[in-house]
């Protein structure tokens, strides 16, 4: 008995010979293409950053707004924003290891539930500590953003793969330009908690669709569902109007077994098994072939971390993990400096810079201003990554992000600063957005949330940190130090991407380590 469920002949073990009788899922979606589909998911998981972004960004105007109302400390200040980081840095692990294991769907499901849950409540919180206990669960949860990348990434054609996910962080900057908006509305009028309450209800959008979005086809495939992979690649072929192909479904290391029995047809009976495997799900499965698949099927915990240190992915972990750790504490830098060189808070002598300083309303206008600078960053992006690869344009734009950067190390007009930080937060932005496309690229299938969990978690010590350098050094009159900490950190990053062994630009997602 075949998959689409006829009965094979006697020569149906001969017919897998032939290279038009198997496909692959990243053969299908080759196949299928690019359509109504994949939308729908893109405005799904979409939802899902909208709701990222907007709970970190409010954290420029929470803090201030809290540390009034309860006459906060500036140390009990800093904590409302540490608390979130420190809640992401636990949960980019662990939502990678639930997702790898027990699904993308269910990955998403309960990082969405927790960030929204979280989210609403923080908004009645009766106290500080309550806050900062909501506000963990909400970091918690977002530290699972990476798995609806991951789930969209894994239903997208190889040949466009690059532009729709630039695409897709366009929602990023949605989120971001909204929750500055919503801040400049409602904070003035309303208050903190409504800001917070407002900003949890894109994640309820996510839980209010979940039941008709559908497991990643490729997770399905290599735990062994093969019928339920199948079966979600026919919808996705139905609505684009488009067929798959000719053959039978089997996973990248099924392939790599025909490939080597059509050079040595039929030399044992352990051959016939293996073959008989890929044909079917009914006959019954040599002995070494259940080995193998279980090695491909196992992920997750400690196992995944020493896939991904493995001397196949060691040297690309770890350059990973410095443009990730470069681009968070970049990115996040340059938000907390908008309003920091903004605002003029050191208490150090009057400089260019602030010769005439803006109304404390006018902060909104200046986060917003550069929110907006992530929508011409993106674009860059778009151009190039499919272009000059994913190396090259995240080099390209930390390059661009340092050189920026440069002319604050001396006083700058108030205006030329945020011009400045427009330019280098459309670089970073874009940057960011290339490194969570050339992650999952590398890393196979079994570890690929894990592995994008992981270094999103490293990404989240540079969240923790760069608060230190863009409110600790500069409320100590340290603003030269500041800006050279910041250029070190991009400067070392663009190199890292240089170094990246390998170019991904038009390959295939891959089941088995990428070398």
């Amino acid at each position: 008995m075949t998959l689409d469920g006829s009965a094979g002949d006697d020569n149906g073990d001969a017919d897998v010979f032939d290279t038009g009788d198997t496909y692959t899922v990243e053969d299908a979606l080759t196949s299928v293409g690019f359509g109504k589909f994949q939308k729908f998911l893109l405005f799904y998981a979409g939802f899902g950053l909208i709701s990222e972004a907007m709970e970190m960004m409010l954290l420029s105007f929470v803090g201030p707004s809290v540390q009034i109302f309860w006459n906060l400390s500036t140390r009990q200040e800093s904590l409302i924003t540490s608390v979130v980081f420190v809640g992401e840095l636990i949960g980019a692990y662990f939502w990678g290891y639930v997702s790898d294991n027990y699904g993308r769907r269910k990955g998403f499901l309960f990082t969405s539930t927790a960030t929204a849950g979280a989210g609403l409540l923080s908004s009645f919180s009766p106290n500080y500590l309550s806050l900062l206990l909501f506000r963990f669960f909400v970091g918690f949860g977002l530290g699972g953003g990476h798995v609806l990348s991951s789930w969209f990434l894994e239903f997208v054609p190889p040949s466009n793969r690059g532009i729709w996910m630039v695409t897709f962080s366009i929602f990023w900057s949605v989120g971001s330009i909204s929750a500055a908006s919503l801040a400049w509305a409602v904070l003035p009028s309303l208050g903190w908690r409504w800001l917070l309450l407002f900003s949890s209800l894109p994640s309820f959008v996510l839980l209010m669709f979940f039941r008709i979005v559908p497991e990643s086809p490729r997770f399905l495939s290599i735990k062994g569902r093969t019928a339920e992979a199948l079966l979600v690649l026919e919808k996705v072929a139905r609505s684009n109007q488009a067929s798959l192909p000719f053959g039978t479904l089997v996973v990248d290391h099924q392939r790599m077994e025909l490939e080597e029995i059509r050079e040595n047809p039929v030399s044992s009976e352990d051959d016939h098994l293996i073959v008989g495997n890929v044909k079917s799900e009914t006959v019954l499965v040599g002995e070494e072939d259940n080995k193998h698949t279980n090695k491909i099927v196992e992920s997750g915990g400690f196992s995944a971390v020493v896939t991904l240190l493995s001397p196949d992915l060691a040297f690309s972990t770890i350059l990973i993990w410095i443009v990730f750790f470069g681009n968070a504490f970049s990115y996040y830098g340059l938000v907390l400096l908008t309003s920091e060189l903004h605002m003029d808070l050191t208490g150090c002598s009057p400089t260019a810079a602030h010769k005439s300083p803006p109304q404390n309303s006018n902060l909104y206008k200046s986060v917003l201003l550069t929110s907006f600078a992530e929508l011409p960053g993106l674009l860059l992006a778009a151009l190039l990554v499919d272009r000059i690869g994913r190396k090259m344009t995240m080099a390209s734009m930390f390059f661009s992000s340092f050189i920026f950067l440069m002319p604050l190390l001396s006083q700058q007009s108030w205006l030329f600063t945020i011009i400045l930080l427009f330019g280098a937060r459309a670089c970073i932005s874009g940057s960011f957005t290339v490194i969570y496309i050339y992650t999952p690229e590398i890393y196979p299938t079994s570890v690929r949330s894990t592995g994008v969990g992981v270094a999103s978690s490293v990404g989240r010590l540079g969240g923790i940190l760069c608060p230190l350098v863009a409110i600790g050094l500069l409320h100590s009159c340290h603003k030269t130090i500041s800006i050279i900490v910041f250029e070190f950190v991009m400067f070392t990053a663009g190199v890292a991407a240089i170094l990246f062994p390998l170019e991904t630009k038009g390959r295939q997602l891959k089941d088995a380590p990428v070398t």
